[in-house]
């Protein structure tokens, strides 16, 4: 058996597969029947002390499909939760005497400095351990100077998470960046200079996600009327990817990911930049807590198939191999091939190839295509299309 558990900010997981703060996570209820499916940890939902006035609004979702895949990417108008701290402190205390081996953690978020320490006092004493900051909700309340607001300004992303880090005496303390900043590594180094313990990325891309064509109101359709919300799925892996692999390059300090992971694969790429915890929100919401199965069984047994006997050893692999553009080499040449018995003489390579590319392709009398390695660059747009798996490859030019 392989070791799935990993260390994060100090505290230990028993695998590193975490609920991120979401609707998922608004109850001991939801946390608990978590737990008993297998996640490892999980944080609450964001909480506020008991003066903040939270109102939602419904309906908070829509969707984005991809032909006949539901659910490409989700967009939500959701805030925090309307569950104050006094009753995310009963959560805390019921979950971590039920589930004494499961990381229980707590989401925040304050408008002023009284407001966040006084959080984090109360949810140590409450028994959490780990705490995290929302400095990244794209549309969360920021006339009250809260959210992203804080997370596009590494000087109040500093301020504010070391006014947190202040206020705690024993839990480690997270803060969850937003992609809304032109270099999300000045957030995090900025968070490394408070003395705050670790980061989280990223929170959503704030989106509108699509408009009613018989209406003209955009979606989802509050009374008439809509806003910009925040957008989460599949469709954002490659943003999360790029923010954690250049936070990982850039500044030592641990790293959750969350934002476009669905399948125990994401996960391991996730892994393999430099992230120590791996959050899902999304996938949970559309597949429910079992999914925690596929992921321990896959991440398991790609685990033995590589020879590693620990999730540890996957740690950061894949970031020696991430270099500047101008660092490439302009001498590496490869060329497209085709299998032609894989072939389903579908046209779409000679197609995106032909208005897309280097008009490199042509078709045989069998409608199969054919490279013209003179032509051909060696792009990949060929590969990228082809519907069939390995049918079209790149090989390196023999001259």
């Amino acid at each position: 058996m392989v070791d799935l558990s990993l260390e994060f900010c100090g505290v230990k997981f028993p695998n590193p597969f975490t609920l991120a703060a979401a609707p998922t996570t608004d109850s001991a209820e939801m946390v608990a029947r978590a737990f008993e499916a297998g996640w490892g940890g999980a944080i609450l939902k964001t909480t506020s002390v008991e003066t903040e006035v939270v109102e939602l609004v419904y309906p908070m979702m829509s969707g984005i499909d991809l032909e006949d895949k539901k659910l490409m990417g989700l967009q939500n108008i959701d805030l925090i939760s309307e569950r104050h701290i006094d009753e995310v402190e009963k959560d805390v205390k019921a979950l971590k005497k039920e589930f004494p081996d499961k990381v229980v953690a707590a989401s925040i978020m304050g408008a002023k400095k009284e407001d966040w320490q006084q959080l984090v006092r109360r949810l140590e004493a409450a028994g959490v351990d780990l705490i995290e900051c929302s400095f990244s909700c794209p549309h969360g309340m920021p006339e009250r100077g809260m959210g992203s607001t804080i997370g596009q300004d590494p000087e109040l992303t500093e301020r504010t998470a070391r006014w947190v880090k202040e206020a705690a005496t024993r839990v480690p303390i997270v803060i969850k960046l937003t992609p809304q900043i032109a270099d999300i590594t000045s957030a995090a180094r900025a968070v490394k200079r408070s003395g705050a313990d670790g980061v989280c990325a990223i929170n959503t891309l704030k989106s509108m996600i699509g408009v009613d064509l018989e209406t003209f109101i955009p979606y989802p359709n509050v009374g008439g009327y809509s806003t910009y919300g925040g957008y989460s799925g599949p469709a954002i892996k490659p943003v999360t990817l790029r923010c954690v692999a250049e936070i990982a390059k850039s500044v030592d300090i641990p790293i959750a990911a969350v934002g476009g992971i669905s399948t125990w694969s994401d996960a391991v790429e996730f892994l393999l930049l430099g992230a120590t915890n791996i959050q899902l929100c999304t996938a949970v919401m559309h597949n429910g807590f079992r999914i925690i199965e596929d992921l321990i069984d896959g991440l398991s047994v790609y685990l033995e198939e590589k020879g590693m006997n620990s999730v540890k050893e996957l740690v950061g692999k894949a970031l020696p191999y991430i270099a500047d553009h101008s660092k490439l080499s302009r001498d590496y040449k490869v060329v497209s091939t085709v299998n032609r018995e894989t072939c389903v003489k579908c046209d779409v390579c000679y197609i995106a190839c032909m208005d897309g590319a280097h008009q490199a392709i042509d078709l045989d009398e069998m409608r199969i295509p054919v490279i013209n390695e003179d032509k051909c660059k060696g792009c990949g747009m060929c590969e990228t299309v082809c519907p069939v798996e390995e049918c079209i490859t790149l090989k390196p030019r023999e001259s």
